[in-house]
């Protein structure tokens, strides 16, 4: 192969990236937006010495799981990467995403169960964050991402968000070209309307937060106004003001301009207060089941002692509660301690207590004091428990760790690490949380030897 050429090429396989995988003389193709049994004509774009990347130019033959993409965006917007495929065949996949990562870097033989589908694989986000732009005609729209770039693709209908977010986003679209509000342009760092967030209750709730490249919308009241007459259903708005040079969403300080500047929720039958900044699930129904896995997994009872690392708003720890003797949470994040010790207190809990620390540190510190849980859960980011989280839980000895992680890898990683030290992998759940995109979520079981 050579740069720019094409070839045809069998897809035989998905990567964890969402990617389809073909070979040509043992070498690795990577090419989006194709499905295994598709028959291809690719543009090799990027060629490495043992795999290359490549651009779709033709379907000659679509596999079995193959479907019409519905979305116009698709394919343009960076946010679905599996919408070319069944439902069937996206859960398929993501339980071997899930199995190939503790198979290859866990070293783990147990086989992971069928991934649990997604209550809504369409409409079941919460939250979306939209970024503004300005047409050519003067047109203010929301959109999303190109991949691999800051370019927004209008996207007026996206089918991961509620139709009502869509709705709200389209009429304050069509206020801001009303009031000739101008949009952020990243490299002159001018313009003022940079996102839309949006966030969803059950209860069809709805707030909404305008991230500013500065510290006043202009005819605000108006703005405010004519939105809460169209949707009723707005019960706060809030004035987010990021005027960094910076990728990062929001910015450190706000101001509401109506309602409390909260969003109230429920969670597994746990109460929460949401701010532009919390942490929560962006799949509501899909988070109640993934914490219905845990809790099953971690059978509590009123003899365990629960400690809760990385417990966020407290929402796992808190499903758990009322079985356990007594919960200690950890959270680094002021507010969402904050949040976790007034849902305990909503729901007249006092054997439970929140600590806002570094889980690792406050760990290794609860270990030194000679605490031991009989339970631990752990919920760690992206990049998984850092060493001395892990350290410390087996210095604890519990006899049970449920771990709940958005990335395979490191889950796999971490439960090697545990296994290291006297745990044994006992159950491996695989849960689609993101439905149409190349994420899933995985809740391990693992017992002390």
């Amino acid at each position: 192969m050579v740069k720019n050429e094409i070839i045809e090429l069998e897809i035989i396989d998905l990567a964890s990236d969402g990617n389809g995988i073909g070979r040509v003389n043992g070498c690795a193709v990577f090419v989006p937006f194709t499905v295994p049994g598709d028959r291809v004509r690719v543009k090799i774009a990027k060629l490495q010495k043992n795999y290359a990347f490549g651009i779709l130019v033709e379907l000659l033959a679509g596999g079995k799981d193959r479907i019409t993409p519905d979305c116009p965006a698709f394919g343009r917007c960076g946010g679905c990467a599996l919408r070319q495929i069944s439902y069937a065949g996206e859960l398929a996949a993501k339980t071997k995403f899930v199995q190939d990562a503790f198979d290859r870097i866990g070293g783990f033989s147990l086989k992971a169960m069928p991934c649990l589908s997604s209550p809504s694989s369409d409409r079941y986000r919460n939250k979306v964050q939209y970024p503004l732009a300005t047409d050519q005609d003067g047109r203010v729209y929301a959109g999303f991402y190109a991949p691999r770039s800051h370019r927004v693709i209008r996207c007026q209908d996206c089918l991961l968000q509620p139709q009502l977010l869509n709705q709200i986003a389209g009429f304050l679209c069509n206020l801001f070209t009303e009031y000739q509000i101008s949009t952020y342009d990243e490299r002159t760092r001018k313009g003022l309307l940079r996102h839309l967030y949006l966030r969803h209750a059950k209860d069809d709730k709805v707030m909404v937060c305008l991230v500013l490249n500065g510290r006043k919308l202009p005819r605000e009241q108006e703005i405010a106004d004519r939105l809460q007459k169209e949707f009723p259903c707005v019960v706060t708005m809030v004035l987010n003001f990021n005027t960094e040079n910076t990728n990062v969403i929001l910015g450190p300080h706000q101001r509401v301009l109506f309602g409390t500047g909260l969003l109230d929720d429920t969670l597994c039958g746990v109460p929460v207060s949401l701010s532009p900044h919390s942490f929560y699930q962006v799949n509501t129904a899909g988070a109640e089941q993934l914490y219905t896995v845990a809790k099953n997994f971690a059978a509590p009872g009123a003899e365990d002692l629960l400690l809760d690392l990385y417990c966020g708003a407290g929402t796992i720890g808190l499903s758990m509660v009322s079985e356990v003797g007594s919960l200690i949470g950890v959270e680094i994040v002021p507010s969402a301690v904050e949040s976790a010790a007034r849902a305990a207190a909503q729901m007249g809990i006092d054997h439970a207590k929140f600590l806002c620390a570094d889980a690792g540190t406050a760990a290794a510190k609860l270990a030194a004091d000679g605490l031991k849980p009989t339970l631990i859960v752990l919920d760690p980011p992206r990049k998984g428990c850092d060493h001395q989280t892990i350290d410390a839980a087996v210095q604890m000895a519990p006899a049970r760790i449920v771990m709940v992680s958005c990335n395979a890898a490191t889950a796999a990683r971490d439960a090697r690490l545990l296994a290291q030290n006297g745990y044994q992998l006992q159950k491996i759940q695989p849960v689609d949380m993101f439905p149409r995109t190349k994420h899933v979520e995985v809740v391990l079981l693992m017992t002390r030897i």
